[in-house]
C-alpha cells in the first residue's frame, strides 16, 4: 500500500511510515523527547531527500510533543514560567536555524552538512546514555535527597543577573541560562528537523538545577512552540515540507506519544535509556557507513 509524496517526488509504504511515527513517538512520552533524532536518519534510509526529511520531521515533532505535553498536563508535571523562558530563546534560535538553513541549500551542501550533524551528535548522544545506563545498573539508586542536595549546589549561575523565582520547579536563578539553552535547541530543531528535548533535558537537569518530575513535562511543553515556529517558516521559506508525509508520521506519532507517556512509569530508567542508546547507536553507525562506503552508483540523477 504505498503513496505519493509530491514534495519528495516518490511513492512510499503507508503503513511503514505510520509504524516508524508511532514507534518514534513513544519516545517522546517516554522521554520527554520529540523523537526527530531517530525520526529525520530513518526517513533518510527510506530514500526521502535530507532537507526535505528535516523540514517535514518538525511538524511530526510538533504533534508529538502536543499528545504528550496533554498527559503531563493533567499530572501538573509543566512549569510554565521557565518553559516561556525556554520558548523566548528558542522562537530566536530557530529563526537563526532556518536560516542558516536556507544559506545552505544555497551553496548545496545542506544534504553532507545534515548528515555530518547527526553523526556527531547521535554518536555523542548514544555513547553517553550508554555509558549512564551502565554506571546506574551496576550501582545502586542515589536517593532522591542526595540527588536533588547535588542540584542545588551553588554555581556561577546563581551569580547571573536577572533573577526569577519559578515556583513550579523550586528555583530561584537568572532567566540568562533557561534563555541561552532555548537558542541552542531552536537552531538544532531548524537545522535537524529534531525537538532537541535530548539536549534540553540534561541541561535542565544539571545546569539550572530543575526538579526531575516537571523536566519532561516542560521539555515537550517548550518543543511544541518552537516546532511550530520551525514549520511554518521551513514550509515559507524553504518550501521543504511535505504534507503528506507529515500527516502519515502524525497519525502514528501521536498514538505513540500517548502509549510512551503511559509506560514509561512502569519501567527502570536505566534499562530505557540502555535500549535507546543502541537504537541511536546503529543509526549512528548507518550514517557513517553511508558517508564513507562508496556507493553502488557513482552517479545519480535525484537532487
Amino acid at each position: 500500500m504505498s503513496i505519493y509524496l509530491p514534495i519528495a517526488e516518490m511513492n512510499v509504504n503507508v503503513l511503514l511510515i505510520v509504524f516508524i511515527g508511532m514507534l518514534v513517538g513513544s519516545l517522546s512520552g517516554l522521554f520527554g523527547v520529540g523523537g526527530g533524532f531517530l525520526m529525520t536518519p530513518l526517513l533518510i534510509f527510506l530514500g526521502i531527500p535530507p532537507a526535505v526529511a528535516v523540514g517535514t520531521e518538525a511538524p511530526h515533532v510538533l504533534a508529538s510533543s502536543i499528545s504528550g505535553s496533554i498527559v503531563h498536563w493533567r499530572k501538573k508535571n509543566i512549569d510554565i514560567k521557565i518553559g516561556i523562558v525556554l520558548l523566548t530563546g528558542g522562537l530566536v534560535g530557530s529563526t537563526i536555524g532556518v536560516n542558516i538553513f536556507k544559506i545552505l541549500m544555497g551553496f548545496g551542501q545542506i544534504d553532507l552538512i545534515i548528515q555530518l550533524l547527526f553523526l556527531i551528535l547521535l554518536g555523542f548522544i548514544g555513547f553517553s546514555m550508554l555509558f549512564e545506563s551502565a554506571k546506574t545498573t551496576i550501582k545502586k539508586y542515589k536517593t532522591t535527597s542526595v540527588i536533588r542536595t547535588k542540584l542545588h549546589q551553588h554555581s556561577w549561575i546563581h551569580g547571573l543577573p536577572l533573577k526569577m523565582r519559578f515556583h513550579r520547579s523550586k528555583l530561584y536563578i537568572s532567566a540568562i541560562p533557561p534563555f541561552l539553552i532555548g537558542i541552542v535547541v531552536g537552531i538544532l530543531s531548524a537545522m535537524m528537523g529534531i525537538g532537541g528535548g535530548f539536549i534540553m533535558i540534561p541541561a535542565m537537569v544539571y545546569i539550572l538545577g530543575m526538579s526531575t518530575n516537571v523536566v519532561v513535562g516542560t521539555s515537550l511543553f517548550q518543543i511544541i512552540f518552537v516546532t511550530a515556529n520551525s514549520t511554518f517558516f521551513q514550509s515559507y521559506l524553504n518550501q521543504t515540507v511535505d504534507i503528506v508525509l507529515a500527516s502519515l508520521m502524525i497519525l502514528g506519532g501521536v498514538i505513540g506519544a500517548q502509549i510512551g507517556a503511559r509506560i514509561g512509569t512502569s519501567v527502570k530508567a536505566e534499562y530505557l535509556r540502555g535500549a535507546l542508546a543502541f537504537i541511536v547507536l546503529t543509526v549512528c553507525l548507518k550514517i557513517f557507513l553511508d558517508l564513507t562506503l562508496t556507493p553502488a552508483e557513482i552517479f545519480s540523477l535525484s537532487n
